[in-house]
């Protein structure tokens, strides 16, 4: 069931993001703006277009915040193993989504003197170099 709502709301999203989505979106309001003088603007012309855009944008936040969580960990995925594997970064890092609030803007912080300072670590607490680089862009050889 979780693999055919991962499709599904892949699929959606696609869709839903299209030219194609968007010119049927505008066909409808036009319709229903043109519609307006027919049915005399009634409450019941509008309560039409207020429950579709209702219905439509409340499944929309679900299939759209589905693929955005897969999109994200598929990203961080790939960040981590780009962290793991380069010489001089901290591993430590490639868990950095799991952190406290107050430990992300620390690494923030750091990291925005360590950019200040052309690259070069400047007061390192975690006792590990991020290197010259050189070293940073050196890779460890991959486990056997």
């Amino acid at each position: 069931m979780q693999e055919l709502f991962r499709k599904f709301s892949n699929r959606i999203s696609d869709i839903a993001g299209s030219l194609f989505a968007f010119g049927l979106a505008l066909i409808v309001i036009l319709a229903w703006a043109v519609t307006g003088p027919i049915f005399g603007f009634s409450d019941t012309w509008q309560l039409v277009i207020n429950t579709g855009t209702t219905i439509v944008t409340f499944l929309m936040v679900f299939l759209i915040q589905n693929t955005q969580n897969r999109d994200n960990s598929a990203l961080h995925a790939k960040l981590d193993e780009l962290i793991v594997h380069t010489v001089g970064a901290r591993n430590k890092l490639a868990m950095a989504e799991d952190f406290s609030d107050a430990e992300l803007e620390a690494a923030r912080e750091h990291f925005k003197r360590v950019a200040r300072a052309g690259g070069r670590d400047v007061n390192d607490s975690e006792g590990q170099s991020s290197g010259s680089r050189q070293n940073r862009r050196r890779r460890k050889t991959p486990a056997k």
